[in-house]
């Protein structure tokens, strides 16, 4: 009999070959902890030999899951694609990951297709969503997360009441950004503020304007950008044309930091020595940047791995952490 003729083993072949029943078998490849260590290893021994493979259909309906996650984010694909953040992110959700058997699935969210991802969810394809970048506007997460399981890269602004959420101490972060330029005798200090839909937006802006009171200094001006390149350059054009005076810059993300840049040098300010700039994320552009930005170093790849770890928890149904809270450092560059 040649290779293409010998038949693909059974489930019914394996138990036979362990000397246990059918059902035993099924436990076993399923995962149920209720079956005898000593016959579990006998099974997963007639597993190995005989070469089966589970068939992942039969397993999914046993089990009635469907081994897979989403990764859900609202934003353009110009956006997810171009920012580090999200790469890193999804890096550290792969790494916890590649230890299990769910697949991840990515749905990039636009408002025209936001149904049809409600519909995805809902109806049985995945087990459960972790949803990055959630806006103000993004309001149905609430009823979803009574639906299927759900994990928040960051606290939603108008998220569900004691929905599982991942996030970095923003506020900690600002504060610590704008204390850092204050000590190096800034004291005029502007911001290129995030998103206010967003929770990293809010508390970024709030953090700074915090240290700024609590220091007794004047204000710099403020202007808004959606942490891409391009809304960076638009608000230090803002800054500029505010005629207000400053001496630094606390941008909400080293996108809008590095858009800042060359409009800064257009305006005949040099960097560090007429005005500081401090980015946030500690993304691969600000250390090869001139000068090389400093920044508030996120731990994006950890914050993706703990959604990870926290969602597989609630899939499992065990106890998971309502607010998982990280901390980001300062990384000293040239920029200040």
């Amino acid at each position: 009999m040649g290779p293409r003729e010998m038949k693909k083993p059974t489930l019914e072949m394996v138990a036979a070959h362990a000397g246990v029943s059918r059902a035993t078998v099924s436990r076993v490849v399923n995962g149920t902890p209720t079956v005898e260590p000593t016959i579990a290893s006998r099974v997963k021994r007639s597993i190995d030999e005989l070469n089966y493979v589970p068939n992942r259909a039969a397993r999914s309906l046993a089990s009635n899951r469907s081994g897979a996650i989403a990764l859900v984010v609202p934003e353009s694909a110009s956006k997810v694609f171009t920012d580090p953040f999200f790469g890193s992110v999804v890096q550290g959700i792969a790494s916890v990951m590649e230890d299990t058997d769910f697949t991840l699935t990515m749905i990039i969210e636009s408002e025209s297709t936001a149904d049809k991802t409600r519909r995805y969810l809902t109806d049985g394809n995945v087990d459960g969503a972790l949803i990055v970048s959630h806006h103000t506007g993004d309001h149905s997460y609430g009823e979803l997360s009574e639906k299927v399981p759900l994990v928040f890269g960051g606290r939603p602004v108008e998220g569900p009441t004691g929905a599982t959420c991942v996030d970095v101490d923003n506020l900690a972060a600002a504060r610590a950004a704008v204390s850092y330029l204050i000590d190096h005798g800034r004291s005029r200090i502007a911001t290129i503020a995030g998103p206010q839909t967003m929770r990293p937006g809010i508390d970024r802006l709030e953090g700074w304007r915090a240290v700024i009171e609590e220091a007794g200094l004047t204000p710099g001006p403020v202007a808004y950008g959606d942490f891409t390149t391009l809304s960076g350059a638009r608000a230090a054009r803002e800054l500029l044309a505010s005629g207000e005076a400053f001496d630094a810059v606390f941008a909400a993300n080293d996108q809008m930091a590095l858009g800042g840049y060359p409009v800064l040098r257009e305006a005949g300010l040099r960097i560090p020595d007429d005005i500081a700039v401090m980015g946030f994320d500690d993304s691969p552009f600000s250390e090869t940047s001139e000068p090389p930005l400093t920044t508030m170093s996120q731990p994006m790849i950890e914050l993706g791995a703990e959604m990870a770890r926290q969602l597989i928890r609630l899939i499992e149904d065990r106890t998971a952490e309502p607010l998982t809270v990280l901390q980001a450092r300062l990384v000293e560059r040239g920029s200040v």
